[in-house]
């Protein structure tokens, strides 16, 4: 998944004032420049207090960029995202009642007030950056959109999940000392990386900084690859066909696939082995699977999630989500709370269940 972040800010760097009534401190150009990011992504996320606060719709209203959407075949209106705690939401608000996309609630608890209105996603594990990205990509969203609030977009911030940050600065407002007001805060040194700096407009000064690399076009190279060697594992009743690329800091390539030269191994298991046996250095590597890398085994002792967590993987790439049939994994979870990337690419996620057909009929 790619994450945007976006937010205004005064130029000393709050969010709204004190007052009961929302400050603007966007112009009307930087909110046009908003929209078309909006129009860009599959999902829009805020927090809870947002919606209690602001009562937004979080539309595409431009006509214009709604027919663009329609010709690139996809929905007018983006789907919607948020989270709660307390479980403090009216069906009647603006998030469920405006736009046709679909509306998710990620929830501590059961919130039977919105059956009808949202998907409500009541998960075991606490509600994390990491949860929400995982679960919201098993829905087949690939770009998302963090408009906040403050604690919102520090909890993506610190779980590294923010790919780009759009930060639009009203440099002709100052707010001065406000004990109550939201301000943007990140942890120490979170923005020392470069960015770039463009006026919009007399007054708003746009501040983008990029955090991580676009590799989509290697990633999609490498994930065919892993495709073709799933094609070469034997079908199985009681395992998937899976191919596997490991790229190694350095630019070594090492393959594998299920089954290859143990009944037990799994695809990054065998690519794996074969770098450990050239010598390889994989701290730093990238691991390229056509399915996502387990998370609990029966047949051996450490799952392929474990493995790359323990030789200090960087990256994890894989185009499938492992369906619940055997176990319910939860390998690309695992590896985003370990600090690892992760990206999935469901555009080839039909190959692989293609390849996996003799388990579905």
């Amino acid at each position: 998944m790619n994450i945007y972040a976006s937010a205004a800010v005064t130029a000393d760097g709050y969010m709204d004032d004190a007052s009961p009534e929302r400050l603007i401190i966007s112009t009307p150009e930087d909110f046009m420049e908003v929209q078309r990011l909006r129009a860009a992504c599959d999902a829009i996320l805020v927090g809870a207090e947002t919606l209690r606060r602001d009562n937004p719709s979080l539309l595409v209203r431009d006509e214009s960029l709604r027919a663009r959407r329609r010709a690139e075949g996809r929905p007018e209106d983006i789907d919607k995202v948020t989270f709660t705690a307390s479980g403090r939401l009216d069906p009647s608000m603006n998030f469920f009642t405006q736009g046709a996309g679909r509306k998710f609630v990620f929830s501590t608890r059961p919130l039977p007030q919105l059956a009808g209105v949202a998907e409500v996603v009541v998960p075991e594990e606490p509600l994390t950056a990491q949860l929400l990205v995982t679960e919201l990509e098993k829905r087949g969203i690939e770009r998302l959109l963090v408009e906040g609030g403050p604690r919102t977009l520090r909890l993506f911030a610190r779980a590294g999940l923010i790919d780009t940050l759009r930060l639009a600065v009203n440099r002709s407002m100052r707010l001065g000392v406000e004990a109550d007001a939201p301000r943007l805060c990140f942890d120490e040194g979170y923005l020392d990386v470069p960015h770039t700096d463009a006026m919009l407009d007399d007054r708003m000064e746009i501040r983008t900084w990029r955090f991580h690399p676009n590799t989509r076009e290697e990633d999609l190279c490498l994930l065919r690859r892993a495709i073709e060697l799933s094609l070469q594992s034997p079908p199985s009743p009681t395992s998937y066909r899976v191919g596997a690329v490991v790229r190694t800091a350095r630019g070594e390539l090492f393959t594998g696939y299920t089954h290859e030269t143990s009944p037990t191994h799994h695809a990054e298991q065998e690519a794996v082995a074969k770098a450990l046996a050239a010598g390889a250095e994989l701290r730093g590597a990238a691991m390229y699977s056509s399915m996502e890398p387990c998370s609990r085994r029966s047949s051996e002792p450490e799952s392929c999630s474990a493995m790359m967590l323990r030789l200090g993987f960087a990256r994890a790439v894989f185009a499938l989500y492992e369906p619940d049939r055997f176990v319910c994994c939860r390998g690309a979870l695992n590896l985003r709370e370990g600090g690892v990337d992760v990206r999935a690419y469901p555009s080839l996620g039909g190959e692989v269940l293609a390849v996996n057909a003799h388990l579905f009929h």
